[in-house]
């Protein structure tokens, strides 16, 4: 039984370099409030946090844009992973979906499941990821919530993200749009997220270090619309889970199409494709967190390939293949060899706790 001297002074500033959490950071009294004084409101910082109320009071947008909202709830083991942690990933995760249906995302929300005993200096490092990843994509954290779970419930910690965007007028984005003759392009190499997450996990050694390509898409995304007609961009998507072969077959059951991958095209550097044969992968299912696939109108896919390229997480995209009409809405593989494969759905899941 602890004495009156051995528990935690919530007087004093937060100890983030030997404090740890425990059930009072949850329990709304004092503790709550000085760790979200002294952490999360410190380290997200923004007119909009700052108002201090239950919710955020966000400007409209202009008459004619849409609204768009998405959540995630981020569960990846182990939280910190070469190129990046989950909080980090919180936030590109959540951007990207947003970003993925034409939309300019304006804010996010965040909620955190914290276990008793988590170290106060991962959960800084974690919060300081994340409101960094927050900055550098142009979307503020606006609102938030923490709760503390018994030690043994909680895995460290969960972080669930909301976010907010607005498309402008003329876009029309979804998985539903493809169109026969369309191109598929990609914005880089695929499966590096996924192999480096198992690197990690696993304490894998490789004879290059293979890095998550975590990153935010907003940017991207504006970037490709600068430079075609809007109405040229038919679908966008982060392949995340599931891999590329996973969402390739969500947007040919969506648009009722079928799509043609050429296998030479695919990008995939050789470290990724050497762990995945070592491990027993495929990388068409292995997920990504900073990549898109892009079906655009097929008049339009240099230009598109082109702006892709000129920005730093596009510099190597790829046309990877085109819709067809297909009933069956069949997603194949034009081989090395001259045939063709199926690419069906994730059957199972390859990496559990992955993002």
């Amino acid at each position: 039984m602890k004495t009156a001297a051995m528990k935690p002074d919530y007087q004093r500033p937060l100890d983030l370099k030997r404090g740890r959490v425990d059930m009072n950071h949850g329990a709304g009294g004092r503790a709550s409030a000085q760790l979200v004084a002294e952490l999360f409101a410190r380290a997200f910082d923004n007119e909009f946090l700052a108002q201090g109320d239950d919710g955020a009071l966000l400007p409209l947008p202009p008459p004619g844009q849409r609204l768009v909202v998405s959540t995630d709830t981020h569960v990846i083991s182990p939280l910190f992973f070469p190129g990046g942690d989950i909080g980090s990933l919180a936030v590109h995760g959540t951007v990207n979906d947003v970003a993925m249906m034409g939309a300019r995302p304006v804010a996010l929300t965040a909620g955190f499941v914290l276990e008793e005993g988590f170290a106060l200096a991962d959960l800084a490092r974690i919060v300081e990821s994340m409101a960094a990843a927050a900055r550098a994509a142009g979307v503020p954290v606006v609102a938030g919530d923490t709760k503390v779970v018994e030690r043994g419930k909680g895995d460290g910690v969960f972080v669930t993200t909301t976010g907010i965007g607005f498309v402008p007028a003329g876009r029309a984005v979804g998985g539903a749009q493809a169109r026969a003759g369309d191109a598929v392009l990609v914005s880089g190499t695929f499966g590096d997220h996924g192999v480096a997450v198992l690197s990690r996990r696993e304490s894998l050694a490789f004879e290059t270090e293979i890095t998550s390509d975590s990153a935010a898409l907003n940017g991207l995304v504006e970037a490709l619309f600068a430079a075609l007609p809007a109405a040229a961009v038919h679908v966008l998507r982060d392949p995340t889970r599931g891999g590329l072969a996973t969402t390739l077959n969500e947007i040919a059951q969506q648009s009722a199409a079928g799509i043609v991958l050429d296998e030479a095209a695919l990008p995939v550097r050789e470290q990724v494709a050497g762990a995945c044969e070592l491990l027993g992968l495929d990388p068409l299912y292995v997920a990504n967190e900073g990549k898109m696939v892009a079906i655009v109108d097929a008049a339009h896919a240099d230009a598109a390939l082109a702006a892709l390229r000129a920005h730093p997480l596009g510099r190597e995209a790829a046309r990877i293949g085109e819709v067809i009409a297909d009933p069956h809405r069949f997603v194949q593989m034009r081989t090395r060899f001259g045939g063709r494969r199926m690419v069906d759905w994730l059957t199972g899941e390859q990496l559990p706790r992955i993002c």
